[in-house]
């Protein structure tokens, strides 16, 4: 608290010095007459908004703004948007600004220039997915494992040399990780995405969870004064098949921005596992084929309004509801030193499974005066829930197939449950010495889980006590930042921050009568700096720290049987790790990016596969069992060959050094790691493209495990149709079947594990999108100048 109130005692008298401000003004022009209603953006050095209003009837504008360097942005539907550095130090008159058309008017739908696939900001960088034709009928986890320098592997998202990263969707942070997340992005279209910002170290502003940064999934809300509606269809062939069907609307007049969308899926994919462990006595070896039944139906609904030319309010409203049934067969066989087949296990099950997540989202964002002060208010509510109901029997038989016994039968029953209630402010307060920022933010987190088993190898279900049990977990988390940027000249631009978080949690097991009581208060300072040398290079440096939370399953001790010889257990004196991550950078003409990093993690927690030599039973445990290194340098380089040729690629070459910090009676291994991707879009014509993307990454030993290298060859092919109102697309994703998880290998207790995974990711995916709508509304008044506001509510 001494702390907190020297802070707030260094910081109130900046609030005080003085502001000087000046007038900027211009006209906005084509060739042949005055343009009225563009949008007149003016950004800082870190690229947001601070000031915004549109052109008159003349195609004049004006506004206040204090000394200092600026991008002036205007944007018109039907027209190039044009873009340029201002310094402003006097009264300035831009003259008359002219803007080239370049939009083709398809009847009443309005079809705008394409946007740079990557753009390159001072602390994110921006990927346009749009551009990329494999993402048509996708959804926003395809989309996003298509952007540079991130992949999606084990359930988790990962940004390559920082780790697994959280997920927010229009800046709201989403309160679930592994394949909780993962399920969710699937129920959003990819077409219902602006663009996906990668935020490798992230800011004071923004919650420091997560040691592999933050990615901003920001949606689309459409044109001003226009509606529009995008339909599509999917269907996609792998060893079964999946139908989509999905519905985006936009409306937008005056004061009023609405948006709409909903999402179906129905189908089935295949799953195959493999699991090897070398035991003494002999190795024993599983294969499990599982049938999924993907059943999804999700939506959204937005709504922004603007109460005033200085205020807007607004509400969003995100639901999702899944019913993935499983169907498994598995078969263990048991060999003797010899590797002659001794017995086998048949394992035969089928899991029902019902989720659900819902959010809730308040927002009001309001200009205090000409200064740009601008102040913003959150209120978000989500909750989670997820239902599963898991019957199966597993039989023992004798090497020749004669039955023996029945191994294990039972009824699995499970409940779980996530609340989360949070409230947050955030103030812009520019002056005339920095741009300040600060807010505060808190958050109440409640979940309820419980297992019920029932024996049911008689016959006649039996509860089991010691297979029964609920976990109760709370966490609560108060929050307060400060972060200043200062653009010293045309050159040096620097941002520091400050984070302060103060949590406590509980968790309670009542059929192990156990209660785990954690508090701590911790510091998360942020450092960025910048140096544009010339025209063609800039250099810049940033530093972090962030926590990484464990998630509520890793926490709950109880024990839960994935086979007859497997089974997982949480581990409620989990405590966070914590990352220090350094980055320094350079672009060159902002087409070839390099950037060498470091990432310093302590307390690193994780899954752990052990064994039970007397049991031949698989044991997956959660501990903080490590400390380390992650490190590497990375190359990111934009490319037009030729008018009709584009390409995306990357280059990063990663390293880690891991060290145990518990006795887990195993020797970590280490070593480099190799990841290749390369995204080509070629113009066929003025209505056709083909798409052609390869990833590779090269085998690699990291901590616990040695793992196999992974690889993917994708094309689409993307026909316009009725002067681009249609779209047909055809994407044979993975062809070679090379990208799943292959012979992953631990070494725990002197016992060798390997562990392959292979899901559907060899598809076929035929698409249809048809869009229709009007950008032509009739206007009765005037709309407000308060395009930062709709920004940040996009």
């Amino acid at each position: 608290m001494k702390k907190l109130n020297l802070l707030i005692f260094l910081v109130m008298p900046l609030f005080c010095l003085a502001q000087s401000t000046v007038k900027i003004k211009g006209k906005v022009a084509n060739q042949t007459t005055a343009l009225e209603w563009a949008d007149v953006s003016i950004l800082n050095s870190e690229g947001k908004i601070i000031h915004g209003t549109t052109t008159q009837k003349e195609g004049v504008f004006e506004m206040d703004l204090k000394k200092g360097f600026y991008t002036i942005e205007i944007a018109l539907l039907g027209f190039t948007d044009y873009k340029k550095e201002i310094a402003v130090e006097k009264d300035l008159d831009l003259g008359t600004i002219l803007m080239a058309e370049s939009a083709t008017n398809l009847g009443e739908v309005v079809i705008q220039s394409k946007k740079n696939t990557i753009e390159q900001k001072i602390d994110r960088l921006v990927y346009n997915p749009e551009n990329n034709a494999t993402t048509v009928g996708g959804d926003a986890l395809s989309a996003i494992n298509t952007a540079p320098g991130v992949v999606v592997k084990n359930n988790a998202i990962n940004i390559l040399g920082k780790g697994t990263s959280r997920v927010m969707i229009d800046g709201r942070m989403i309160e679930l990780t592994g394949e909780e997340l993962n399920n969710f992005l699937k129920s959003i279209s990819a077409g219902d995405i602006k663009n996906i910002e990668i935020i490798s170290n992230p800011s004071s502003k923004y919650e420091a969870e997560g040691d592999g940064g933050l990615i901003n999934v920001v949606l689309k809300k459409g044109a001003r004064n226009s509606w529009k509606n995008t339909a599509t269809a999917s269907y996609d062939q792998n060893k079964f098949g999946i139908y989509t069907l999905r519905n985006n609307f936009f409306y937008n007049k005056d004061k009023f921005r609405f948006s709409a969308s909903i999402n179906g899926k129905a189908g089935y994919r295949n799953l195959e596992e493999t699991l090897d462990m070398y035991f003494d006595e002999g190795p024993s070896k599983m294969k499990a084929a599982t049938k999924l039944n993907e059943e999804n139906l999700s939506g959204k609904v937005a709504l922004d309004y603007d109460l005033s030319e200085k205020t807007t309010v607004g509400f969003q409203i995100l639901k999702d509801k899944s019913n993935p049934d499983f169907d498994t067969d598995i078969r263990i066989n048991n060999y003797n030193t010899q590797n002659e087949l001794k017995n086998y296990i048949l394992n035969e099950s089928f899991l029902d499974r019902k989720s659900g997540n819902e959010t809730y989202n308040l927002h009001l964002i309001t200009k205090l005066d000409s200064l740009n002060r601008k102040l913003s208010f959150d209120a978000d509510y989500f909750n989670y829930n997820s239902k599963f109901d898991r019957d199966f029997i597993a039989n023992n038989y004798n090497s020749d197939g004669t039955f023996v016994d029945v191994n294990q039968s039972g009824r699995n029953l499970s409940n779980q449950d996530i609340d989360n209630v949070s409230f947050k402010a955030d103030m812009e307060h520019p002056l005339k010495a920095l741009n300040l920022s600060y807010g505060a933010k808190v958050s109440f987190t409640k979940s309820n889980s419980n297992v019920v088993f029932y024996n049911t190898i008689t016959g006649t279900p039996e509860l089991d006590p010691n297979q029964t049990n609920q976990f109760k977990y709370t966490e609560n988390n108060q929050a307060l930042y400060i972060s200043g940027d200062k653009k010293i000249n045309e050159k040096w631009h620097f941002q520091l921050g400050l984070r302060l978080e103060n949590t406590q949690t509980n968790g309670f097991s009542e059929t192990l009568n156990q209660e785990t009581v954690n508090n701590y208060f911790k510091l998360f300072p942020t450092v960025y700096t910048s140096y544009q040398k010339n025209e063609n290079n800039s250099f810049s440096f940033n530093y972090g720290k962030r926590i990484r939370r464990p998630g509520f399953s890793m926490l709950n001790p109880f024990r839960v049987y994935i086979s007859s010889n497997s089974y997982s257990e949480g581990n409620p004196f989990l405590k966070p790790s914590f990352s220090d991550n350094f980055e320094f950078a350079h672009s060159y003409k902002k087409i070839l990016r390099t950037s060498i990093f470091l990432n310093a993690i302590t307390d690193g927690y994780g899954v752990i596969f052990t064994s039970n030599p007397e049991t031949l039973t698989q044991i997956v445990s959660r501990d903080n069992y490590f400390k380390g290194l992650n490190y590497g340098i990375g190359e990111t380089y934009s490319a037009s060959f030729t008018e009709w040729w584009e390409s995306e690629n990357s280059l990063y070459l990663l390293g880690s050094d891991i060290k145990f910090i518990k006795d887990i009676n195993a020797a970590p291994v280490n070593g480099l790691q190799l990841d290749f991707s390369t995204n080509n879009t070629f113009s066929l014509g003025k209505s056709t493209k083909l798409q052609i993307d390869f990833s590779y990454t090269s085998p690699y030993k990291s901590g616990l495990y040695d793992t196999g290298y992974t690889s993917s060859l994708n094309i689409g092919f993307k026909q316009d149709l009725l002067n681009k109102a249609m779209q047909i697309s055809l994407l044979a994703n993975d062809i070679f079947y090379t990208s799943y998880l292959k012979n992953d290998v631990s070494i725990v207790n002197g016992v060798k594990q390997v562990y392959s995974q292979k899901e559907s990711n060899r598809f076929v995916r035929l698409s249809v999108v048809y869009n229709f709508g009007n950008s032509k509304i009739n206007v009765k008044e005037r709309a407000f100048g308060n395009q930062d506001e709709k920004k940040r509510a996009n």
